[in-house]
């Protein structure tokens, strides 16, 4: 059994929704399928999880609901007409849109996380009703009938464990079931989302519970790509990752998948294909748990996000002072804040954490903390860094690959502000300054991937 999950670009029109039935008719093996909201049919266009969010916003501040209402509805209708599926069939669809503004919810989380659900949940319900008007025996499942049940955290939530139980009947159905992505339901019933990437989330689950054979992620891209294609020009296809390679590049800014997405997939060793709904003949990418490594093609993709500071200490013996480090890790837990890396020296320290974690106020807490806590002899805090990453199996056993990677951002007349080697055995992280990530990416790019030598004889004095 495979479990297919199709993004919004893949559903965005009757033409795109057809393309999807020809491949779920092109091997019966694709049972069960999971569904985003449409997405954009052009670059004008609105998806429709976008649309809920204003519709929810407009409620919220007591405007007409009429008009995006009837927007969101002709949405699903047009799909459906495209078909000449009757509209009596989709009716509940319909009805299901209108009277979100009608329900109470515990607090506008909530009720933003039920709008936001709302795309997935009637796409679904579409789906399978156009489906079986296709010839696809079909059957929509109600996250909440079939047990996906999720923490109680209503626009961030986590699959609870105990679904994995219930949520492994479903391989004893023999029709195509149509699951809608990214929610699932608490304790009391709430509706609460998975983060970004959440349809995503929700078919590596599935895929997970009913031990599938293959996970198959239809986008709109023909494989996963060695770096970003609006950085480098005709960057080159990746055929097989490893589940580790996909986790550091999705952490360091590849955008195919978010971070959390393949967790259940990992977890059940479920073999996962990137593949294009457009050109659904052509291989993908294939992202696994282990894959042969090649030596001479040791880096797999190299990617970089920004978005990162620094906080920077020097406290003179440091390394003889027991539990420093712990004393200024307590106070980023105290005030809630995660890092991201902690590269050191014998007396300096810098720790690496998400900017958007910060506020000006609590920028403020922050050093107030710290510098009670250990007296730093310097602190300062270093705004707009990037991580840029190389990432590859067997990195870590091949001879002179940093000495290449520091020679060749060097070349690039880039500064490095921080280098992380050896904590993965896959990867390479390099802070520079947002404005030099780019550069940065295109000379290691090169060096890695084009097998350009690198020369750095006119840098040294």
């Amino acid at each position: 059994m495979k479990v297919a999950k199709f993004g919004g670009s893949s559903l965005a029109s009757g033409g795109q929704l057809q393309k999807v039935i020809d491949i779920v008719k092109a091997d019966p093996n694709r049972k069960i399928i999971v569904v985003s909201a449409p997405g954009k049919r052009n670059k004008e266009d609105t998806k429709v999880t976008d649309l809920l969010i204003k519709y929810c916003n407009v409620i919220i501040n007591d405007g007409d609901v009429t008009g995006i209402q009837d927007k969101i509805i002709r949405r699903y209708q047009s799909i459906a007409g495209h078909f000449g599926v009757p509209l009596e069939n989709i009716a509940d669809i319909e009805i299901g849109i209108r009277q979100l503004a009608t329900q109470v919810f515990p607090n506008r989380s909530y009720q933003m996380a039920a709008f936001k659900a709302a795309g997935e949940n009637n796409n679904a319900k579409l789906v399978a009703a156009v489906f079986n008007h296709e010839g696809i025996k079909a059957h929509y499942m109600d996250p909440l009938k079939i047990g996906l049940r999720v923490t109680d955290v209503a626009n961030d939530a986590q699959i609870l464990p105990s679904s994995y139980q219930k949520l492994a009947r479903l391989s004893e159905y023999t029709d195509t079931l149509v699951i809608p992505g990214f929610f699932g339901y608490n304790a009391k019933n709430n509706i609460c989302t998975f983060s970004r990437g959440g349809s995503d989330i929700t078919g590596a689950i599935v895929a997970k519970a009913v031990a599938a054979e293959r996970y198959e992620n239809f986008t709109d891209v023909d494989a996963i790509y060695a770096a970003n294609p609006n950085v480098v020009e005709n960057p080159r296809k990746i055929t097989h990752l490893t589940f580790r390679e996909m986790r550091e590049l999705a952490y360091a800014g590849f955008s195919v998948f978010h971070d959390e997405a393949l967790i259940p997939a990992i977890e059940g060793k479920i073999p996962v294909v990137v593949k294009n709904t457009n050109h659904p003949n052509l291989p993908g990418t294939l992202i696994s748990e282990t894959k042969e490594i090649d030596y001479d093609n040791v880096v797999s993709g190299i990617a970089s996000d920004d978005g990162f500071t620094g906080i920077y200490i020097r406290k003179y013996l440091m390394d003889r002072q027991v539990g420093f480090t712990l004393k200024i890790l307590q106070v980023l837990a105290d005030l809630n804040i995660s890092y991201e890396h902690m590269p050191s020296g014998i007396d300096d320290l810098t720790v690496i954490i998400r900017s958007n974690q910060l506020t000006p106020e609590l920028e403020a807490l922050v050093q107030e903390r710290i510098e009670a806590a250990i007296q730093p002899d310097d602190f300062q805090i270093e705004h707009d860094y990037a991580m840029v990453m190389i990432v590859g199996e067997g990195i870590k056993d091949r001879v002179g690959t940093m000495a290449a990677a520091t020679a060749s951002v060097a070349i690039a007349g880039v500064s490095i502000v921080m280098v992380n080697h050896g904590a993965s055995p896959v990867s390479i992280t390099i802070g520079v300054r947002k404005e030099d990530a780019d550069l940065a990416v295109k000379s290691l790019y090169r060096t890695f991937v084009n097998h350009e030598t690198v020369h750095l004889t006119n840098l040294i004095d």
